[in-house]
């Protein structure tokens, strides 16, 4: 158990940097904290393209595994018997 619990830990780690480096490179949609810091308006608010697409895909994957692992890491937790 305490193998696994290793795994979920590393997992974690790296799940929480790349989701981190995931969301600074989304564009900003205007109307919160990019406008506040100088972001300006932005033309093409509804259209996006291909690339940033697949960027919002594997950043919800991403998400979902991150939040599985969290989970995954409170149950053990939670169960888990120390002697």
């Amino acid at each position: 158990m305490d193998a696994l619990k290793i795994v979920l830990q590393v997992v974690l780690g790296i799940t929480s940097l790349l989701l981190t480096l995931l969301i600074l490179l989304h564009k900003g949609r205007g109307g919160g904290m990019s406008d506040m810091f100088g972001g300006g308006v932005t033309t093409s608010l509804g259209s996006s393209g291909v690339a940033e697409r697949n960027l919002n895909r594997i950043t919800v994957v991403l998400g979902l595994v991150w939040g599985t692992v969290i989970i995954a890491l409170g149950l053990i937790m939670r169960f888990s018997v120390e002697s």
